[in-house]
């Protein structure tokens, strides 16, 4: 292993539990204000997870939706720094970009990224086909939008995930919203139990 990659993703983990210890005593009525200020990762089970997806699949075209502090982020990086491949990560909030790019800086990842900053449904419009690895991570009420416009992009045997599909509660509507609508389309998919819930799927 990196040490770079060692030293940032510790970082990470040191953020998450930090601030999963907060979140305890943040009333409930300004936890969704201040949501944005928190990390919320996928977690390393379901960050390791995905990077032996995009290892078995030799994907090199990655694309994640919804960058946030960029946790997931360089997981992907490092499995895409292996398989010669890149990662274009796209976030609205052009600060947590920044933050991202320079914790994937730190790790010696940067290069391997291409950070997007911009509305992602428009985003997802000018990205270049065929995609073989994409994660939707981002607010819930988005992922059929975003999955809707990706679908026509990836090529055939392409992996989808999406984050989420189990917890938090607040989240299960758009998430079951989700689920249906990735198996009315060309895809092949699962629910895991795996860090949050996530739902693979392969386009067939």
């Amino acid at each position: 292993m990196d040490p770079r990659f060692d030293s940032v993703a510790a970082e990470y983990e040191a953020r998450a539990e930090r601030e999963s210890r907060e979140m305890y005593n943040i009333p409930p009525d300004q936890m969704m204000a201040r949501r944005d200020e928190m990390l919320l990762p996928v977690g390393r089970e379901t960050a390791t997870f995905l990077q032996l997806l995009i290892r078995g699949s030799a994907a090199r075209n990655i694309v994640e939706i919804g960058t946030s502090y960029g946790y997931s982020t360089l997981y992907l990086a490092q499995a895409a720094r292996e398989g010669s491949g890149r990662v274009t990560t796209i976030e609205l909030a052009a600060a947590k970009s920044q933050y991202a790019r320079e914790a994937l800086t730190r790790a010696g990842l940067a290069e391997h990224v291409d950070f997007r900053v911009g509305d992602a449904l428009k985003v997802i419009e000018t990205l270049s086909a065929p995609i073989d690895f994409a994660l939707i991570d981002l607010w819930k009420d988005l992922y059929v939008p975003c999955l809707e416009l990706i679908t026509p992009k990836l090529r055939s045997g392409a992996v989808v995930v999406g984050d989420n599909m189990l917890q938090p509660e607040m989240a299960r509507p758009a998430a079951l919203a989700y689920q249906k609508r990735v198996r009315e389309l060309e895809l092949d998919s699962v629910l895991l139990n795996i860090g949050s819930g996530i739902e693979v799927s392969r386009k067939r």
